[in-house]
């Protein structure tokens, strides 16, 4: 049976839930299990809960723990990634040291300069693990769940590496959608395709009926007419799928009472709705957060990610989603356990994965990560070659890939130059600051996070350790 490594396995309930989702395959449950985390206590808690859920369901799956990346590696036909360098000590100075220059993220590790160094930090991480690999496990297949996802995607695949990026924006938002318009789940086809938090629904539809109009007017009356009841007033129902409700403490992907102003406007705007959180999505385009005033238009409840993540009862949670996987195994909205269930089977499955931009989207950089369906079955994953977006769409999506190929080349050549480049092209930052305050809060991240970043030598040396 398979060996699926799983490195980064002491983070926040997630990757507890994906022992459950692969766990609830009946053909899996004779896989190996490493877990694999470099906090022997955060490791211990995760790899209890699953040798406590394995034994109540009397599972034949075995589990192994280590804190040795190599021996978690060795033989494994699957990896998983769900780490976070730097944890939340680095991810304070990614949101706090911009807002000092009046650079707001609500989440800041997908763009901007909170995705830039975040991106960073992993740079050496990914590039150690390519290499391990590479000797240990050269046929395996990397599925990636680290932010930010596109950036580190393009760089694992420039690596060499075997890589799929899993996020759950597409699910949760596509669910929400279908509750907005009052339609069964089971009954909407759908088809989306872009870059990572910035995929477009191309089409939404029942049957042959064509979705969209009805879709405009429903998000138009509940977002741009905004309710002043509040957020939530209006009685709908919110998404909670498994990740972001473990992640994110509540679910970001509410649909109505004007919490979806901003992916309503860029919808009027652009003609197509795109698959990331109305919060999150501000931070990607320089509309909505140019000041406090209109950041309180555009998003009315106010969601900060980092203190989200500060204020996690990680005890308390794994405690809660241990419980719930005891009383039934089944899979959450997450697409890895499907993937591998469907390679190791050949039972297809169909996915939203990140994968490299070979011909799939031609008006998109070639080599960039880009999100699309793709088949999964014995062959692997498949990716599907969906051909030019709508020109509108794609230029707002090169606006975005402008930031994380530049973010990508620093890491291959350690050239702090490039680094600045990223920051400086990232188009919320360029809305609101100056070039030379833009290089004052890169220097700054970059002495406040040195520990974290080995392949950049201090400034003013020419030096370049990569």
């Amino acid at each position: 049976m398979a060996k699926i490594a799983i490195i980064g396995a002491g983070g926040y309930v997630f990757p507890l839930r994906l022992v459950g989702d692969l766990l609830s395959f009946p053909e899996l449950r004779g896989a190996t299990l490493a877990l694999m985390d470099v906090d022997p206590g955060r490791l211990e808690r995760t790899a209890a809960a699953v040798r406590e859920l394995v034994a109540h369901h009397r599972l034949p799956t075995r589990v192994e723990a280590t804190v040795d990346r190599r021996r978690a590696l060795a033989g494994a036909d699957y990896v998983v990634v769900t780490f976070q360098i730097g944890g939340l000590e680095a991810y304070r100075l990614d949101v706090e040291i911009p807002r000092r220059y009046g650079l707001d993220q609500t989440v800041g590790d997908t763009l901007g300069p909170g995705g830039v160094f975040r991106f960073l930090r992993s740079a050496p991480v990914f590039r150690a693990l390519a290499t391990d690999m590479a000797e240990l496990c050269p046929a395996a297949l990397l599925i990636n769940y680290a932010n930010p996802m596109a950036m580190s995607c393009w760089y694992l695949d420039r690596l060499g590496v075997k890589v799929v990026g899993l996020c759950h924006s597409v699910q949760n938002t596509s669910r929400m959608l279908a509750r907005q318009l009052g339609v069964p789940y089971e009954e909407v086809d759908f088809l989306a395709a872009g870059i990572n938090h910035q995929a477009w629904f191309l089409r939404f539809r029942r049957g042959g009926e064509d979705l969209y109009p009805v879709l405009k007017e429903v998000m138009a009356e509940r977002n741009l007419n905004q309710n002043p009841a509040g957020p939530g007033a209006n009685g709908l129902a919110r998404d909670r799928g498994e990740h972001s409700e473990a992640e994110r403490g509540d679910s970001v992907y509410e649909g109505g009472g004007g919490q979806e102003r901003v992916r309503t406007e860029i919808m009027a705007a652009f003609g197509f709705f795109h698959t990331e959180s109305s919060h999150h999505a501000s931070e990607y385009l320089p509309y909505f957060r140019k000041d406090a005033a209109r950041v309180a238009s555009f998003i009315p409840k106010r969601w900060d990610y980092y203190e989200v993540c500060a204020a996690h009862d990680e005890a308390g949670r794994t405690g809660e989603l241990l419980d719930r996987l005891k009383g039934e195994l089944a899979p959450s909205v997450e697409y890895g356990a499907a993937i591998v269930n469907a390679a190791e089977t050949g039972q297809p499955s169909v996915v939203y994965g990140n994968v490299a931009n070979r011909g799939l989207i031609p008006n998109l950089p070639a080599g960039c990560c880009v999100e699309l369906p793709c088949l999964v079955d014995r062959n692997g994953v498949q990716p599907t070659a969906v051909g030019p977006l709508p020109p509108q769409c794609a230029a707002v999506n090169r606006t975005n890939t402008n930031v994380q190929e530049l973010a990508v080349e620093a890491a291959l050549s350690g050239d702090r130059e490039h680094v600045h480049h990223a920051v400086t092209l990232d188009p919320l930052t360029g809305a609101l600051l100056t070039l030379g305050q833009i290089r004052t809060m890169v220097d700054e991240l970059f002495a406040a996070e040195a520990g974290w970043l080995p392949d950049f030598a201090p400034a003013g040396t020419g030096v370049h350790p990569v």
